[in-house]
């Protein structure tokens, strides 16, 4: 057992927690943090996207004790005062989700992408988007409103 101390979504928190706990576990069983979903186990679909420190990470890639002490935002924490992210208001403008479970992982990926560049073109927003899998869309509303939020951040 190991004690983790971290800041999820602007709140400190303190748990005790096997050492094997994948940060999406820890998330999902032991913070009920339940927008982070797990589609694959594997580090393929991208639908686990979270932040940690500001940049994307696959939450069921890492442990959560490699993380001890860092910043994690969730697609939970983006919203503020009941007012959604510029990314979230674009996916839902633009239609960039159908069934929805991969949608979390997007938004997350996608704003990692414009923290890094600030007007990506199809191209770029398609490879930094890679690896995050969606089944339904075909991609190009994901691609729609990631440009869409580009110009309101």
């Amino acid at each position: 057992m190991q004690k983790i101390n971290l800041k999820v979504n602007g709140k400190s928190v303190s748990k005790e927690v096997p050492d094997h706990t994948l940060l999406s576990i820890f998330l999902r069983d032991h913070l009920n943090l339940t927008g982070t979903h797990i589609g694959c186990d594997t580090s393929q679909c991208g639908a686990c996207v979270v932040h940690v420190d500001g940049k994307s990470i696959k939450s069921c890639s890492i442990l959560v004790a490699d993380i001890n002490g860092s910043k994690v935002t969730t697609i939970e924490g983006l919203a503020k005062d009941g007012k959604l992210h510029p990314m979230q208001e674009a996916f839902k403008k633009k239609h960039g989700l159908q069934c929805g479970f991969c949608t979390p992982g997007m938004v997350m990926s996608a704003i990692d992408l414009l923290q890094t560049k600030k007007n990506p073109n199809d191209d770029e927003i398609r490879e930094w988007l890679e690896g995050n899998i969606c089944r339904c869309t075909g991609y190009q509303n994901i691609v729609e409103a990631v440009k869409e939020a580009a110009s309101n951040m």
